[in-house]
């Protein structure tokens, strides 16, 4: 049994970018121009609305709605239903896997209610997924990377209710969840000490609220700096966090410029490659790389009161990076060439950052934006110059807005998938902004050079590795290698949400500054891990080897202590 899919008429692709060109005019220029990048439609429907998102080392998509405001477009299988109470009960999937490889759509059974919740992933691969509303604000879900696989539920296992909370794997396996709306505090998953059943409590979080109505700092961006502290953002500042001794070691500056960042006032937030660079002792020791943190977007601390009554204020342009490990750290801004809210940033394999998704004026909620921005910008942190022309690049459009719930995931072939966008309580196909099923690729740039593309054959002494451990790639290449333009990126896979890729990290590998050719004719670089769990958390990357900035295709690879 499944429910009849809505029928979409598609306007020509040239008519609708001449009326967004008329209605949006401050989101892109439509004219001579060229853009690079192009998009692909992969899925008219996958029957839920993308909300939140994960990428599992058996490269399947797990993805999934809320479950508590009416039917989805997609049934459970087999006519299968879950009863909610005594009167009523629901026969619609809010989850589904899909394959990207071949589009096939599976759906998946939850039982409790995901909207608005956090996530992470275990050492093993297992999609650890936390809180949401109501019934749901307590559970911890999991989800296998296997086949035939579902949803598994522990109904109590969080100490304090999590709804707009954030997720971050730290260097000893565990998941620390932060905040959540109301909850000034944190905790860890899953509860395997004394210290796990232990609420922790974070006044910052309460320190940092614009008001109980409009917090603007939901969803707190967190990233694990490289000596295992976490850094804490929200609304507009930062700390440093020792979790273990719950205590709050730095404080940074106010982010410049009045501008909120966290929900409703939504910006975005990516650490900047972790540059792995060898030293010359016996041990096969690397150098810590500093960390930066690059936050952009947001609006207005004011602009969801405005939107409520009508009054779309402009999104911020402005973006700010911030060495968190240096003496004396002070924001470096500058400005994008779009304004944006509810954006995505994605780091790509490349060590450059995607910005997609979003809208220039109003904020998130629901009905609350206006000006889908349909171009994305890609963003190059090793640009010296702060010029918007060189660090930022404006791509090709798309056809779709993605605005509130869309979500956004970079595919170990180098895709990124969208998905989502539902500004409405329930499905609505015919509001302003229609509820959306679809699931784009977006191919970046690198996508359409001439230049070859490497592949990854094999990774010696395989896919399992530890610390430190000296490590070897061969691959093949058109052509001869230029040993200056050759790197290798691991990204750890996030989930993603509401603008925010948790656990989203990307580290550049030391290696070797020699290429060789093996008896087969294809060639070898040698390395070394990651010296320390700060750098890496344990568990599952994708592997990538650039050259010339086109990256291979991704090899999944596990690290962990042994």
């Amino acid at each position: 049994m499944s429910v009849p899919q809505v029928k979409r008429k598609i306007m020509d692709p040239k008519i609708l970018i001449f009326m967004l060109s008329v209605c949006c005019s401050s989101v892109f220029n439509v004219g001579a121009q060229s853009y690079h990048g192009k998009w692909k439609l992969l899925k008219r429907s996958i029957g839920v609305s993308a909300m939140h998102m994960a990428y599992l080392p058996n490269e399947k998509i797990v993805t999934f709605d809320r479950s508590e405001f009416g039917p989805s477009n997609i049934t459970l299988p087999q006519g299968k239903c879950i009863k909610e109470d005594s009167k009523s009960s629901d026969c619609y999937a809010h989850s589904v896997e899909f394959d990207p490889a071949t589009r096939a759509v599976r759906p998946l059974t939850i039982l409790s209610d995901t909207w608005c919740s956090s996530g992470a992933f275990s050492i093993d691969g297992t999609l650890v997924q936390s809180g949401g509303y109501r019934l749901g604000e307590k559970v911890v879900r999991y989800f296998k990377p296997c086949m035939d696989c579902d949803w598994e539920e522990d109904q109590n296992g969080l100490l304090s209710p999590r709804w707009y909370a954030s997720n971050q794997v730290l260097p000893d396996g565990k998941i620390i969840v932060v905040g959540g709306r109301y909850q000034f505090t944190y905790e860890f998953i899953p509860k395997l000490s004394g210290s796990d059943r232990i609420l922790y409590k974070l006044p910052f979080l309460k320190e940092t609220r614009y008001s109980a109505l409009v917090p603007n700092n939901l969803y707190p961006f967190l990233h694990l700096s490289t000596d295992g502290n976490l850094f804490v953002f929200a609304n507009d500042r930062g700390i440093l966090l020792d979790y273990i001794n719950n205590k709050v070691i730095r404080s940074y500056p106010v982010m410049p410029g009045g501008v909120s960042r966290n929900y409703p006032s939504t910006g975005s937030s990516v650490l900047l490659p972790l540059k792995l660079f060898s030293t010359t002792d016996s041990d096969n020791n690397t150098s810590t790389p500093d960390a930066e943190v690059l936050i952009c977007g947001g609006t207005a601390p004011d602009s969801n009161e405005k939107a409520n009554v009508g009054v779309f204020v402009p999104a911020s342009k402005s973006c700010g990076r911030l060495i968190i490990t240096a003496a004396s750290p002070e924001w470096e801004m500058e400005e994008m060439p779009i304004n944006r809210v509810m954006g995505d940033m994605i780091m790509l394999p490349t060590g450059d950052v995607l910005f997609i998704n979003g809208a220039a004026k109003g904020t998130a909620g629901w009905g609350v934006a206006r000006d889908p921005v349909l171009n994305p910008v890609l963003y190059r942190p090793d640009s010296r110059n702060r010029n918007e022309s060189t660090r930022f690049e404006v791509l090709a459009p798309s056809l779709i807005p993605r605005l509130y719930h869309s979500t956004a995931h970079l595919l170990s072939d180098g895709r990124v998938l969208v998905g989502g966008s539902n500004p409405n309580i329930n499905y609505n196909f015919s509001a302003l902004y229609p509820t959306e099923l679809s699931l784009e690729a977006f191919y970046p740039p690198y996508f359409t050079k001439t230049k070859p593309r490497p592949s990854i054959v094999a990774v010696n002494p395989g896919l399992k590795i530890g610390y430190k451990q000296k490590i070897s790639l061969e691959f093949t290449l058109e052509g001869s290698v230029i040993l200056s333009d050759l790197f290798v990126t691991m990204v750890a896979p996030s989930f993603t949400t509401h603008s925010i890729a948790m656990n989203q990290r990307l580290l550049v590998l030391a290696f070797n500054n020699e290429v060789r050719k093996t008896s087969s004719g294809n060639y070898l670089v040698e390395g070394y891990a990651p010296e320390t769990a700060a750098l890496a958390p344990p568990g599952y990357y994708q592997l990538f080897l650039v050259h010339e900035a086109i990256p291979s295709k991704g090899k999944w690879i596990q690290i962990k202590q042994f």
